[in-house]
């Protein structure tokens, strides 16, 4: 499995799908299915039973995940890719298009 380049709490842009050029702060993130659930993207309506966490119950709307390969990175409000480099003995992720260090 190789390392994913995109992590929780990164600003990203959806360059696919129905909700093309949206924006968002990624939520979670999972390497298994390779998918990545952004805020206020892919929203769906789901029936959820009452329960102690929900007393009401009721429809709610939650975003769904998204495949990863549909997210870019923003870097200062630009999409870019993402590449790793090796700094003293850090490896660090890398804005592909400014060359700068991003974490």
């Amino acid at each position: 499995m190789s390392t994913f380049k995109i992590k929780t709490g990164d600003t990203v842009k959806v360059i696919a799908g129905k909700d093309k050029d949206k924006e968002g702060k990624v939520i979670s993130v999972n390497p298994k299915n390779s998918t990545v659930v952004v805020e206020g993207v892919n929203m769906i309506t789901k029936h959820e039973k009452p329960s102690m966490a929900n007393q009401q119950g009721g429809i709610v709307n939650k975003e769904a995940p998204i495949q990863v390969s549909n997210v870019m990175y923003l870097h200062k409000g630009t999409p870019t890719r993402i590449g790793f480099k090796v700094e003293g003995d850090k490896k660090v992720r890398i804005a592909k298009k400014t060359g700068e260090v991003i974490d």
